[in-house]
């Protein structure tokens, strides 16, 4: 049976790739499995059907068979596991690359959302400036850390895998921000892993849903 996906029918990122199926998609394209995908619309996302699948409501979704996975995280390392090129065949370089999994979506993104969100829902709050400061640090301190562990390296831990996958994804909310500005290490290291052709073609595949609905 084919994989099936869900994601938005209407992304809030208007096609930027932002959305977390873009991971779920880079994923497959990487080990070259196919895939369809179940476009939900906002209202969709919280009846029963897809709430059997997803309890909370969000979107991506995977399902394979009798087999229905949610959160991106579990579902990445689930295709990492199930096909190879994701994940390294040596044990201690496979745990290496699933610690930086947990690293992108623990570590790295909190501080990066907390960062982001009240941008759409309390700026207009009288204590949003004095917060965004505090904020921002937060995301600097993370940055230039990872920005030392990479140092020159193509890769945070010998060749490309799902850790990297993840952690490209994550710094890519970052982008049109000038919290990159001091790390032009990571901002090589994000356009490398948007210049992979399995990234190419996922990131085309969930802008043709932005692109043909602007066109409606």
């Amino acid at each position: 049976m084919t994989i099936t996906i869900t994601a938005f029918a209407q992304s809030p990122d208007r096609g930027r790739g932002l959305a977390r199926d873009m991971r779920v998609r880079w994923a497959l394209e990487e080990v070259g499995q196919p895939y369809a995908v179940r476009l939900l619309t906002f209202r969709e996302m919280k009846e029963p059907t897809h709430l059997a699948l997803h309890p909370f409501g969000q979107i991506p979704t995977y399902e394979d068979g009798d087999l229905a996975l949610f959160e991106t995280g579990g579902i990445v390392f689930h295709i990492a596991e199930r096909h190879a090129g994701l994940l390294p065949a040596d044990a201690n370089a496979r745990a290496q690359a699933i610690t930086w999994m947990f690293a992108a979506l623990n570590t790295v993104e909190p501080p990066i959302l907390d960062r982001e969100i009240p941008g759409y829902t309390e700026r207009d709050k009288p204590w949003y400036a004095e917060r965004l400061p505090i904020l921002e640090g937060r995301v600097r301190t993370r940055v230039a850390e990872l920005s030392r562990r990479l140092g020159d390296a193509d890769w945070l831990d010998g060749a490309f895998s799902a850790g990297d996958l993840l952690m490209v994804t994550v710094l890519r909310r970052l982008e049109g921000s000038d919290l990159l500005g001091d790390y032009p290490n990571l901002s090589a290291y994000i356009a490398r892993g948007k210049a992979r052709p399995a990234y190419r073609r996922a990131f085309e595949a969930q802008r043709a849903v932005w692109t043909a609905l602007s066109s409606t």
